[in-house]
C-alpha cells in the first residue's frame, strides 16, 4: 500500500518525465525513530528513474529535472530524498545516475 506523499511523487514525475520506467521507494521505515523520521510513514524516499527526456544530459542536470519536477516535496515535506537517473538502456549498461 502506497501513501498519499508516494501516489503524488508518482504522478509527477509521470507527468513531467513520461518515464519507460519508474520506482518509488519508501525507504522510511529503516529510519524510524531517526532524525527526520515524522511518524509519517512518507519521510524517507528512493526514487528510480528511466526516461527518455534525460537522454544526452548529465547527471547533475537530470537530479534537477526530477527535483523541479517534484516541488516542495524533496526538503521540506520528505526528509531524505535518493535518486537514480537513466536514459532508456543504461540502467543495465552502467550510464549517467
Amino acid at each position: 500500500m502506497t501513501g498519499p506523499v508516494a501516489n503524488e511523487i508518482t504522478q509527477l514525475l509521470t507527468h513531467a518525465l513520461k518515464p519507460t520506467r519508474l520506482e518509488v521507494i519508501n525507504d522510511s521505515a529503516h529510519h524510524a525513530g531517526h532524525s527526520g523520521d515524522d511518524g509519517s510513514g512518507e519521510s524517507h524516499f528512493t526514487v528510480i528513474v528511466e526516461s527518455p527526456e534525460f537522454a544526452g544530459k548529465n547527471r547533475l542536470v537530470r537530479q534537477r529535472m526530477v527535483l523541479a519536477a517534484l516541488g516542495d516535496i524533496p526538503g521540506e515535506r520528505v526528509h531524505a530524498f535518493a535518486m537514480k537517473c537513466y536514459a532508456p538502456g543504461e540502467a543495465s549498461g552502467g550510464g549517467a545516475q
